[in-house]
C-alpha cells in the first residue's frame, strides 16, 4: 500500500488521485478534518470530478457533532484496505494528519477502551470545572500531560482524565508504553510531500482565498445555525474561527481571510517539521521536494510505479 503524507497545500490530493488512476488504486483519507460531511469547501475535500474517476473512501463520514480519534479512524482504515485488497486495488491513503499516519504505520498505544458512564462522567466534569479547572485536576494525577495540554484542548484534556478516572492511571503512563505495530502482513511504501517553504505559503494562500470565492463562507454560516461548542473538532478547522469571527460582526471579510492564511501558513509550518522529524527520519521512502502538480509533477508518478514494481518482486517483511 501506499500513504502520502506532508501539510495542507501541498498538493498531495492531486498525486493521490493521479497514482490511483495510474496504478488501478482507491484514495483512503487521512485528513481529521475531511472526515466531517460539513465542510466540503474549507477542508478541500476531493470534488465531484475526482470522486468520479476513482473510489474515494473516508471523505465525509462523520456529522459536526461528532468526535474522530486516531484509534477509530484507524480501525475504519484497516477496513477500507482490506476491502482494496480483497479486489486487488491499491491502497492510498493520503492525509496531513500526522497521528492517524503514526498509528497505521507504527500501531497505537495499548490504552484500555472506557465505559460510556465515565466519559459522560469526564464530560460532566469539563462542564463543571471549565478548561482550567479540570486541567488543574488533572496535573495532580497526570501532571506530564496536563503540562503539554492548553486549557482549551477540550477533548484531549477530557480523554486524559477519563482514562484516568477509569484506570487510576495516568495517559502519559499508557503513552510510553510501545505502540502495538501495524497489522502483519502489511508493506508502506511511503511518499512524503515537501515543498519549499515559499511556495507552500503561496498555495495556502492562494487556495484559500479560491475557497472563500467558492462558497466556503456559507459552509460557516450553515455550521453556526448549529450551535456546535467551539471546541468541537469541526469548529476548529482552518478558516472556521476566522470566519465565524467575521459573520460575529468582529472581522471585515478581509481581515477574516487574512487572519486565517495566517493560521493556515503557521499550520502547514508544524506539518512540514514533524513530517520532516517523525516520517522522513524514522521510516525511509521518497520525498517530493516541490509541491505536486499534474503538469510537472508526472515524474513522482513514475517513480512510485517503479518504486513499488521492484517492491513486488523483492521478498520483504513488515515495513
Amino acid at each position: 500500500m501506499v500513504i502520502i503524507g506532508g501539510p495542507t497545500a501541498s498538493g498531495k490530493s492531486g498525486l493521490a488521485l493521479d497514482l490511483a488512476r495510474t496504478l488501478g488504486g482507491r484514495v483512503i483519507n487521512a485528513d481529521s478534518r475531511q472526515l466531517y460531511a460539513d465542510l466540503t469547501i474549507l477542508t478541500a475535500r476531493p470534488g465531484p470530478a475526482a470522486c468520479a474517476l476513482v473510489p474515494h473512501q473516508l471523505y465525509g463520514v462523520l456529522p459536526a457533532d461528532e468526535t474522530a480519534s486516531a484509534a477509530r479512524w484507524r480501525d475504519w482504515a484497516l477496513a477500507e484496505i482490506t476491502a482494496c485488497h480483497r479486489t486487488a486495488a491499491l491502497p492510498i491513503v493520503v492525509g496531513g494528519t500526522g497521528l492517524y499516519l503514526r498509528a497505521l504505520i507504527e500501531g497505537l498505544a495499548p490504552v484500555p477502551a472506557v465505559p460510556p458512564e465515565v466519559r459522560q462522567a469526564a464530560e460532566d466534569t469539563w462542564q463543571r470545572l471549565g478548561g482550567a479547572g479540570l486541567r488543574a485536576a488533572l496535573a495532580r494525577h497526570d501532571p506530564e500531560t496536563a503540562a503539554r495540554l492548553a486549557p482549551g484542548d477540550r477533548h484531549r484534556l477530557i480523554r486524559a482524565w477519563e482514562v484516568w478516572t477509569a484506570t487510576g492511571r495516568p495517559l502519559s503512563a499508557f503513552r510510553r508504553s510501545a505502540p502495538d505495530g501495524p497489522p502483519a502482513g502489511l508493506r508502506f511504501h511511503l511518499v512524503t510531500v515537501l515543498p519549499p517553504r515559499a511556495e507552500l505559503y503561496a498555495a495556502c494562500d492562494g487556495r484559500f482565498a479560491a475557497m472563500v470565492a467558492a462558497g466556503a463562507l456559507d459552509e460557516v454560516a450553515a455550521l453556526r445555525t448549529r450551535d456546535l461548542d467551539s471546541a468541537r473538532p469541526v469548529m476548529t478547522a482552518l478558516g472556521v474561527p476566522e470566519l465565524m469571527r467575521h459573520l460575529n460582526g468582529d472581522l471585515t471579510l478581509a481581515e477574516a481571510v487574512a487572519l486565517a492564511q495566517q493560521s493556515t501558513r503557521r499550520y502547514a509550518k508544524r506539518q512540514s517539521t514533524w513530517f520532516r522529524h517523525q516520517v522522513i527520519a524514522r521510516h525511509p521512502g521518497q520525498v517530493w521536494r516541490a509541491r505536486y502538480e499534474t503538469a510537472h509533477g508526472q515524474a513522482l508518478v513514475t517513480a512510485v510505479q517503479g518504486e513499488l514494481a521492484d517492491a513486488n518482486t523483492t521478498p520483504q517483511s513488515g515495513h
